[in-house]
């Protein structure tokens, strides 16, 4: 790294062209040809990677060392030449899970796989239950509330009324988010209700990305406008626990994980062993019954 430096954060990627967000602006960069030698198994960049460039006479730059990355959302990508790790979004400060309380029902099971790949990544989680209105306060709690037992921290909102939209907007300011949730949640809507046209850009983006499963599309962070980032990342739904043995799920459901230790054996499954105290726990109604029926199913490699 040389003096002429300057550090930046990629913010959008597209056919080899990285778009570095820096103090003198945004530059768009591409990778020095040093980085690019030997073998590869997966992204070299993606966006949430900070990075080193030289900015050029003309303005554009070149990438010269990508920091180390604190962890990153990967999706495996099967090809002819072997598997390829598609990175979705690197440095990610939390993931904001947007599930709608009606139209459509909320599909738990999918919430429990996010959060799940979500503590495997080291990825703080944030549930939105959206379109309060729909069912009320009462009924959205009787929904979510579970997974404020474990510890989650749940926001309660409606686009429509803007219930929640201010405390969804403190919790996006200033990081790096990843958004995700099914189709109809309304996420844009929210996005929308934040900051006038966001909800408008994610879905462009999100639109191409669901699109272009084999085609080079683009990939962007969206900046706001009190600080921090959101990034729409589609690929929550098809992203597998592939390098996840079934032994070590239960470490991934709070709920289960601080109970292991007690378990009479060291290799409980907590499917039929004596002196399992997460079957104990269950049986006592310390642990929700969906919640450990999405582990069996995540143990059995279920989706």
């Amino acid at each position: 790294m040389t003096e002429s430096t300057i550090p930046g954060l990629i913010i959008r990627a597209q056919s080899g062209f990285l778009t570095v967000e820096t103090e003198q602006g945004a530059v768009v960069c591409q990778l020095r040809g040093r980085l690019k030698r030997g073998p590869r198994t997966g992204d070299l960049t993606a966006i949430g990677d900070r990075v080193q460039i030289t900015v050029l006479a003309d303005g554009s730059g070149m990438i010269e060392q990508i920091e180390e990355r604190k962890q990153a959302i990967i999706r495996l990508d099967p090809r002819p030449q072997g598997e390829y790790r598609q990175i979705l979004l690197a440095n990610a400060d939390q993931a904001v899970f947007v599930f709608a309380c009606k139209r459509p029902d909320p599909r738990l099971k999918m919430l429990d796989r996010f959060l799940v790949i979500a503590e495997k990544q080291g990825i703080p989680s944030v549930i939105v239950a959206n379109k309060v209105d729909l069912v009320g306060s009462k009924k959205a709690k009787e929904i979510f509330g579970l997974y404020a037992d474990i510890g989650y921290p749940i926001i309660y909102t409606s686009a429509t009324d803007k219930k929640g939209v201010d405390k969804l907007q403190s919790t996006l300011i200033g990081k790096i988010s990843a958004l995700a949730g099914p189709s109809g949640a309304g996420k844009s809507s929210l996005l929308n209700a934040i900051q006038p046209g966001l909800g408008l850009e994610v879905d462009e983006v999100s639109e191409a990305l669901n699109k272009g499963v084999h085609t080079t599309v683009v990939r962007q962070m969206f900046p706001l406008a009190g600080g921090g980032y959101v990034a729409d990342t589609p690929g929550w739904k098809s992203l597998a626990l592939w390098d996840t043995e079934p032994e070590e799920i239960d470490g991934y459901f709070p709920e289960l994980r601080e109970r292991v230790a007690d378990c009479q054996f060291n290799d409980c499954s907590h499917i039929h062993e004596p002196g399992c105290s997460v079957l104990a726990a269950v049986e006592r109604g310390e642990v929700h019954p969906e919640r450990y029926a999405s582990y069996l199913r995540l143990r059995a490699g279920q989706k």
